[in-house]
């Protein structure tokens, strides 16, 4: 070990991957990359909004069943119901937005079936 050759500073064969998650099995280029993890983070935060619009729609309209005739109290409920509404079509704006962009710049992503697809290799 005389030389700066005779040093390694990598496993034999290289690094594999990134760990051994979903993307440990990406042999692409970082722009491929790139568009899997935007597009898992994409296809994750969209389940989210989703699930927070439902649990929304639920208590508002728990709140109207239980406003008994309290006009404020409805009024409150009605409010939370177009609050969550409001946020569901930002969100379903957001995402064609999204494909609109990646259409222009040829970036795929939403690639929803890398989302369930690969999760379940």
């Amino acid at each position: 070990m005389n030389s700066l050759t005779d040093i390694s500073i990598a496993p034999q064969g290289g690094f594999k991957g990134l760990g051994t998650g979903v993307l440990s099995k990406v042999n692409d280029s970082g722009v491929s990359t790139f568009s899997k993890i935007i597009s898992m983070a994409i296809g994750v935060l969209t389940l989210v909004g989703i699930i927070w619009f439902l649990f929304t729609l639920i208590s508002g309209a728990i709140a109207i069943i239980g406003s008994g005739g309290d006009k404020q109290a409805l009024e409150s409920a009605r409010k939370k119901i177009t609050t969550g509404l409001i946020g569901l079509v930002i969100i379903l704006a957001a995402t064609f937005i999204l494909d609109l962009v990646g259409t222009i710049f040829g970036i795929d992503f939403l690639d929803l079936n890398l989302l369930f697809v690969e999760i379940m290799n």
